[in-house]
């Protein structure tokens, strides 16, 4: 809005004829008031001989009619009193302020403006009247032309007037307009009122202007709890949560006013917004101190704040206790109970309260998801629809929350074309909950398209948000090129906003392709910005250097650390494993039973595989532990479980040991239990347990990819290739695939992906030569190619020829044409490295004397002069 000059604004205003109906709120304005009914003023039956009782002023029977006809809604009485005052020319100001005034009151705003029109001579409270009803009918343009003229006219603005003017510019929030009411106020000696002081706060405060709210504060020379609250609330707004504390501090030390229920429920909420319990603790017991316990905003204040800190119990007192509850009480005790997990009794809440709204049902729709039961939450939904409920965006949002956990691709297509027809596509949460929905539900061509239609007609923040769910939605659904490269586009356009979501995603990202290069960048980004103090981010960050062999800075990560959660633990403890050093991966363990952290279910897990690599044969430490995790730590082991210990066994050639482990456990073992003991036989070549092991795991219904692939190659192996085509056209039949094995490596800041036999590379003429020239000069010493690895029915020379093309050797033969003599090569590979490539690697760093450091699905291998860091 163009500023309006106050004091020198020239033109008159065209004041309209008839104007529609408004709100019938109270006025801003505070007018002496008559008395309240015709009643109050009474002729006295008998009078004095000597004295003579005064004729009341006419004026005053008016002002009582007008008094009855608002208390009564009665219309035609205002509208006979108008009828009056102009039958006998009355032209009094204080009458015809009243009169309009009495047609605010009861909505009649075209008729208390063509009253206005008509008084000859109208003061400051005619004026005032008018500006403050404006404000109030949301029509505060006018009211602000209104009080121009009237200081066109020259007649000066009293308190009131400038209480309306200021609320009419905190309403606008034209802050040039709200300093000019200001610098007049202070011209005209009314900024020491009390009520003009505080509605100039408060307009400071809509404005977002804290200083100048503090400035006025500090200045006032009389303070009302008003005052005192704007100030605090304002505070509270801006998150200066100290600083409003330490001034209710000195506000509670003062005897001249006490604290009312807006103080309280303000810094209950600045409470719950910071987690300060012992702060909020303090405010329940002033509560209690100045009997403001059962006021219902100060209880639904502090049933929020308990809920907030997870204090069930309290906020169950205090809900109990209540002697009046409204429904904002009722649904904070639902999300209450949906933050603790107690779905069943939320939903007993919901089902007693005697009014719902959609508030109510909103609340218990983002508990189902929050509490990952989203099909609840689509049938509370459906509900909804059914009963005819209001749907606002945050509905919405909730649905399609759940419906990108319930990850139906079927259901997703139905709730998008629901919000569609429903007209909220336009909401920006809405439309990246949209866009999140459909990366989670195998949506992503969909996804692509919304992506290309959002970005261009949003805001930077918006953008943003956008940018980061499709990021999100790359690295969810095994994209990490897209994601990476999204990423850098977003980086070089300034689209993005890198908070807490989007490094951990990217660093994620960074770890599964091995490529530290952005890793590193997002940490200096991390630590310019404070993002390094997120544990998160932290965790992240450790896990992306320890993928990216790079331990020394992941333990630096670690130690820099302000805050460590189990996260932290279990990420220092899996990089330590995944570089197979057992002993150090043990140390950290010790030192968080010296700190007395309680492991979870992953920590046990990491802890029994980390003595797979130790260096000396700690076996029967590993069984201790294994069985103290239900009586010490209350940790139910499972299948997962086993199968790692039973891997431990095996390494140190306890074969028979891990037989005799897996039969005495109270659970049926899986494929996943009798694959460890397979690998171990085969590894210590028992052939009669690798045959049960096998027989069992054929036995298995396959229920995952890896089983199926597991039994097709077991009947290859056994010779039964007519069984394992079987399976696999089982698997085609089911639309189960195989996850490719593939291997990758980065060559100048560019990654080169490489499949088996594969002859898609620009330089694969090169790289096949190289290969075949390595092979030769390994099989000349000792390299043999072992053709068991090879589960086809092909012939051997056949066999062998697939064997010396897998994707890990293609990779490494091209880092070797491509890097300096003497430097290392780095490959990743998706799954495990195969026997026989393990094999040649070891002959090929001693042919090339380089270092070869593969990453596969069990961790880092690294060969160094025909040895490998796995000892294997």
């Amino acid at each position: 809005m163009a500023a309006v000059s106050l004091p020198t604004t020239t033109a008159s205003i065209s004041r309209p004829q008839c104007l529609p109906q408004t709100s019938h709120s109270s006025s801003l304005l505070h007018l002496p008031k008559p008395h309240n009914s015709i009643s109050s003023v009474r002729t006295p039956l008998s009078l004095s001989n000597h004295t003579k009782t005064p004729k009341p002023h006419p004026s005053k029977h008016y002002c009582n009619l007008l008094n009855l006809s608002v208390e009564h809604g009665d219309v035609e009485l205002a509208m006979a009193v108008h009828a009056s005052l102009l039958k006998i020319q009355e032209n009094t100001p204080y009458l015809f302020n009243a009169l309009i005034l009495a047609y605010f009151k009861l909505g009649l705003t075209s008729h208390a403006y063509k009253v206005f029109n008509c008084v000859k001579n109208p003061d400051v409270a005619t004026f005032t009247t008018m500006v403050s009803w404006f404000v109030k009918s949301n029509r505060e343009i006018e009211g602000v032309k209104l009080f121009s003229e009237m200081r066109r006219v020259g007649i000066q603005p009293n308190e009131y007037s400038f209480v309306a003017i200021l609320t009419a510019c905190s309403r606008i929030l034209d802050i040039e307009l709200g300093s000019q009411a200001h610098c007049l106020a202070i011209k005209m000696g009314f900024l020491q009122d009390t009520y003009v002081a505080n509605t100039l706060m408060g307009f400071y405060s809509k404005c977002g202007c804290l200083n100048y709210v503090l400035q006025v504060f500090d200045e006032m020379l009389q303070r009302d709890i008003t005052s005192w609250n704007t100030v605090i609330s304002t505070l509270v707004k801006e998150s200066m949560y100290e600083k409003a504390f330490a001034l209710f501090h000195d506000f509670s030390q003062s005897n001249e006013l006490i604290i009312d229920h807006f103080t309280l429920s303000t810094l209950l909420t600045a409470c719950t917004e910071n987690d300060a319990i012992m702060a909020g603790r303090e405010l329940h017991a002033h509560a209690l101190k100045f009997g403001l316990e059962n006021n219902l905003s100060v209880t639904n204040a502090l049933i929020g704040f308990y809920t907030k800190c997870r204090s069930i119990k309290d906020a169950i007192v205090l809900f109990d206790r209540m002697p009046v509850k409204d429904i904002i009480t009722w649904t904070q005790m639902i999300s209450a109970y949906m933050n603790s997990g107690l779905l069943e009794i939320a939903q007993e809440v919901f089902d007693k309260m005697p009014e719902k709204n959609c508030v109510s049902y909103n609340s218990l729709l983002s508990g189902f998801c929050q509490n990952g039961v989203p099909s609840k939450a689509l049938n509370m939904f459906c509900k909804m629809i059914t009963q005819g409920l209001e749907l606002d965006d945050f509905t919405f949002t909730s649905v399609i929350n759940a419906c990108g956990l319930h990850a139906d691709k079927n259901t997703s297509e139905q709730i998008h074309a629901f919000v569609l027809k429903s007209g909220f596509k336009s909401n920006n949460h809405v439309e990246s909950a949209l866009l999140d929905m459909c990366t989670k539900c195998e949506r992503m061509s969909d996804a692509e398209k919304m992506f290309q239609i959002l970005i261009d007609s949003l805001t930077q923040y918006n953008s943003s948000i956008i940018w980061t769910t499709m990021i999100c939605g790359y690295a969810r659904n095994g994209y990490p090129y897209e994601a990476i490269s999204l990423f850098v586009k977003s980086q070089s356009e300034n689209t993005i906003i890198i908070d807490e979501i989007v490094s951990s995603t990217v660093l994620g990202v960074c770890a599964t392709l091995g490529f530290d290069r952005i890793g590193e960048q997002i940490h200096s980004i991390a630590i310019k910005s404070s993002l390094i103090q997120d544990t998160g981010v932290g965790n992240a960050l450790i896990g992306m250097y320890t993928k990216c062999d790079n331990m020394t800075n992941a333990i630096k990560v670690f130690n820099l650390m302000k805050q460590h959660d189990i996260v932290s633990w279990n990420s220092l403890i899996s990089g330590y494993i995944f570089h197979k050093q057992g002993d150090n991966a043990l140390e950290i363990w010790k030192n968080m039973k010296m700190k007395n952290i309680k492991p979870n279910s992953i920590t046990t897990l990491l802890i029994i595989s980390a003595y797979t690599h130790t260096m000396s044969n700690l076996v029967n430490s590993c069984y201790t532990f294994f069985n103290s995790m239900k009586t010490v730590y209350k940790i139910e082991p499972d299948s997962t479980h086993l199968a790692s210990l039973v891997r431990v066994f095996g390494h140190w050639g306890l074969v028979k040991e891990a037989e005799e482990i897996i039969t005495k456990m109270p659970f049926e073992p899986n494929s996943f239990v009798w694959r460890a003991l397979l690998d171990s036989s085969r590894t210590h070549m028992n052939t009669s347990i690798e045959n049960k092991a096998a027989k069992e795991i054929l036995g298995k219904k396959p229920n995952d990819p890896s089983t199926y692939i597991l039994i097709s190659n077991l009947y290859s192996a056994f010779g039964r290739f007519n069984c394992s085509e079987t399976i696999r056209e089982e698997m085609r039949e089911k639309g189960i695939k195989k996850r490719p094995g593939k291997s990758w490596i980065f060559v100048e800041n560019k990654v080169h992906e490489f499949y088996a036999r594969d002859k898609s590379h620009a330089r694969f003429k090169d790289i096949y030569s190289g290969l075949d020239i390595l092979v030769l000069e390994c099989l000349k010493i000792g390299y043999m190619p072992d053709t068991s690895f090879v589960l086809h029915e092909v012939e051997e020379g056949q066999k062998r020829n697939f064997l010396y093309y897998h994707s890990a050797k293609l990779a490494v033969t091209y880092g070797i044409l491509m890097t300096g003599r003497g430097a290392p090569v780095r490959v990743m590979k998706n799954i495990l490295l195969c026997g026989d490539c393990h094999s040649f690697f070891k002959y090929v760093s001693v042919v090339t004397k380089r270092e070869i450091h593969v990453r596969d699905a069990s961790g880092f291998h690294c060969f160094v002069n025909g040895e490998c860091t796995c000892k294997g």
